[in-house]
């Protein structure tokens, strides 16, 4: 009877282990298949490129939040590289050595949004084949980047809302509760708490995304930086194309400062990617940009006179507000807060401008 039980039990140990064996076998084979679907998606640069004080404040945001477990809202134009700063705060944080998972909430149609966050059971739906993790399993204990957070369905805004409280959720096709440890990151485009004003964001879930709020500046306010991301992106595919570019002529460089970069930092690459394909010889040259019509040939009697007319709108715009909030560039009420933009920038671009603290800090006459 002894030898029976001890068989048993054995043989019960044994089915134990070999179905741990399956689970883990299983996960790491999605995690292999999201890594790889990643990896071929990528663009292949996981630097934060700049010196400019507007990339010195993000990075300096990013080195606050990282090694806390709160959750980040990073808000900024298309192309201003949000998923990096996300990157740079998983890679800082005390999860670097767990999955950094991303769900593009723009890119999934509405009925697999669901699935594609909380997984789900075989034959929850049709074509669900076989039993699959959603993203939240896979980043069980590392983070969790949602991308274009403002279009996710509002429907589905409660289920998230669940998650961030206590960190539980079910597979669609299961009523088992699940539990997981995931950092959030949620980026947008959109600034969110205009999305709830129009009725098209829950009030609740932008509190609970918003604790830590990180905005990241379009290129056009870090012109500083372009030098260095030229440098960079022509080194780049130029080492890829095989070819040998170590030159760029200054009226190239002047263009690429002075145009205003709607779809900054991936617009950059873009146009230097194809440059580096058309150009012959060794110094880089660029034919056009996208917007030729609002960029006109430097050095033309145009182009100077748009110029000067944008940089004497942009100075006395930025006098104006000043002088309504008599002369407080940060904090509460103050130049920085109503133009939108970080106090730092805000005194970059004074002192480019050459505007001094006698043109808008006038002494109030007393009161009778």
């Amino acid at each position: 009877g002894a030898d029976l039980t001890d068989r048993v039990e054995a043989e019960e140990a044994r089915d134990q282990a070999l179905a741990e064996l399956k689970r883990l076998k299983d996960r790491l084979a999605e995690e292999n298949l999201y890594l790889r679907a990643e990896v071929l998606s990528s663009h292949g640069f996981e630097e934060m490129i700049g010196e400019s004080d507007a990339l010195r404040y993000v990075l300096h945001r990013v080195e606050q939040v990282a090694g806390t477990d709160a959750t980040v809202l990073i808000e900024g134009e298309t192309g201003v590289g949000k998923e990096l700063v996300a990157r740079a705060v998983h890679t800082k944080s005390g999860r670097t050595e767990a999955a950094f998972i991303k769900v593009n909430c723009a890119a999934l149609l509405a009925n697999l949004i669901e699935s594609e966050r909380f997984g789900h059971e075989r034959g929850a739906f049709t074509g669900a084949n076989q039993m699959r993790r959603g993203r939240f399993e896979l980043a069980d204990g590392g983070t969790l980047l949602l991308d274009e957070v403002a279009e996710l369905p509002i429907e589905l805004q409660v289920r998230l809302l669940r998650v961030l409280q206590d960190g539980t959720f079910e597979r669609v096709g299961s009523s088992r509760t699940r539990t997981v440890d995931v950092r959030i990151i949620a980026a947008t485009n959109r600034g969110l708490k205009g999305e709830v004003d129009a009725g098209r964001f829950r009030e609740d879930l932008f509190y609970r995304l918003n604790v830590y709020p990180i905005s990241v500046p379009p290129l056009r306010e870090r012109t500083e930086d372009i030098p260095l991301l030229v440098a960079h992106f022509v080194r780049h595919y130029a080492e890829r194309s095989g070819k040998e570019v170590s030159e760029i002529s200054p009226s190239t460089l002047r263009r690429l400062n002075e145009y205003p970069w709607p779809g900054n930092v991936r617009e950059l690459q873009n146009v230097l990617e194809r440059a580096v394909i058309t150009s012959v010889g060794s110094v880089l040259e660029i034919d056009s940009l996208a917007a030729p019509a609002t960029v006109p040939e430097a050095g033309s009697a145009s182009h100077s006179s748009v110029l000067r007319s944008l940089v004497e709108v942009e100075r006395s715009h930025i006098l104006a507000v000043l002088r309504s909030t008599r002369g407080r560039v940060a904090g509460a009420g103050g130049a920085a807060g109503v133009l939108g933009i970080h106090p730092s920038t805000l005194r970059s671009r004074m002192n480019k401008l050459g505007i001094d603290q006698a043109e808008y800090k006038k002494t109030p006459s007393p009161r009778p």
